[in-house]
């Protein structure tokens, strides 16, 4: 059974691994769908301190099978979502038997092993059982919708209140989609005009280029006032000064998503509007409210461009992305791992 397992940076090699029940609680998985992340890239770059080996591939969808038997709502081959993210187990919270609480959450493909391999061994509660109207190619979408919802719980705006995104890429996509699911009034800011335009047939009505129209565009679509708070994608790759520029005072930024750029906040602007800053790379605890949502159409993920790969050599597709242009990356790449 093929695990493809990171042995050092760029050193992704297959070996053949077999896992087996060991508890009464636990279930076996075969993997069917992956999708090949930013953060696998990073994992594979070594832009993410991990301790080698480890197994990538952080966002997977599988059909259960093998189940123990005291493992409750699940039976062989129901189709589930794996989660991403785990409580640590060591934090505070953890130790006091609030694992929701969790303030270090473990993470797939850092913390343990991730799921680019043919078949995983995990705790019964450690996936979601996915409804038949949630696809695969939606449900490889739960955490990047996961973690809009908690952008906008940490925000804690009201209807009608306008929020820049800043990046138009799946992620920012999503973002602005659950805010207007919410009644926030989302405005994108993108130099992609083929990622402007997902954004109009997601319903988004102001999407602006960043270009030198830009404060002028704000300004009309707040009214004249600033916007309530500001969501900085790290993946895009858009100016970084854009987050802080459009807000007013008092208000909140929140960078979210990973990425392996550094880049320098713009500390006067952040002192002088007295902002609160804020990250937000998982959203461990939203499984369940997300499915809900995509099981009502809250969002629309079909304008996503896709590759469906059914042959692949993940090393070298790595290798591939971590050189490609970033106007290329906005292309969700899925392995199918069951033909």
């Amino acid at each position: 059974m093929d695990s493809w397992i990171l042995k050092g940076v760029k050193n992704l090699v297959n070996e053949s691994q077999s896992v087996n029940i060991t508890s009464p609680t636990q279930i076996k998985v075969k993997i069917s769908h992956l999708l090949l992340t930013e953060f696998d890239e990073m994992l594979f770059n070594g832009d993410v301190a991990v301790n080698y080996p480890k197994i990538p591939g952080r966002v997977a969808c599988g059909i259960v099978t093998e189940v123990g038997e005291n493992c409750y709502g699940l039976q062989k081959g129901s189709r589930v979502y794996i989660e991403p993210t785990r409580a640590c187990g060591n934090c505070l919270a953890c130790k006091s038997g609030k694992e929701k609480n969790c303030t270090k959450v473990a993470v797939a493909g850092r913390d343990f092993d991730g799921f680019l391999r043919d078949f995983i061994v995990c705790e019964y509660n450690q996936v979601a059982p996915l409804p038949d109207s949630v696809d695969d190619f939606h449900a490889l979408c739960i955490e990047t919708v996961a973690i809009a919802e908690n952008i906008y719980d940490k925000l804690n705006l009201s209807a009608g209140q306008r929020v820049a995104v800043i990046g138009g890429d799946p992620s920012g996509i999503l973002i602005a989609q659950i805010l207007m699911y919410h009644k926030i009034i989302p405005i994108i800011i993108d130099n992609n005009p083929t990622n402007l335009e997902k954004a109009k047939k997601c319903g988004i009505f102001f999407a602006f280029t960043g270009d030198d129209d830009i404060d002028a565009n704000i300004m009309s679509a707040t009214s004249g006032n600033m916007c309530d708070a500001a969501v900085y994608c790290a993946a895009s790759r858009m100016p970084i000064s854009f987050a802080s520029r459009f807000v007013g005072y008092d208000k909140t930024l929140v960078i979210c998503c990973n990425s392996a750029i550094n880049a320098n906040l713009p500390v006067r602007d952040i002192l002088d509007k007295n902002l609160t800053v804020i990250g937000v790379t998982d959203a461990y605890g939203y499984t369940d409210t997300v499915i809900n949502l995509l099981v009502n159409g809250a969002v629309n993920i079909d304008q996503f461009e896709k590759e469906v790969l059914t042959e692949y050599n993940p090393a070298a597709i790595l290798a591939e992305k971590s050189t490609s242009p970033s106007a290329k990356k906005s292309k969700m790449t899925i392995l199918k791992m069951i033909l």
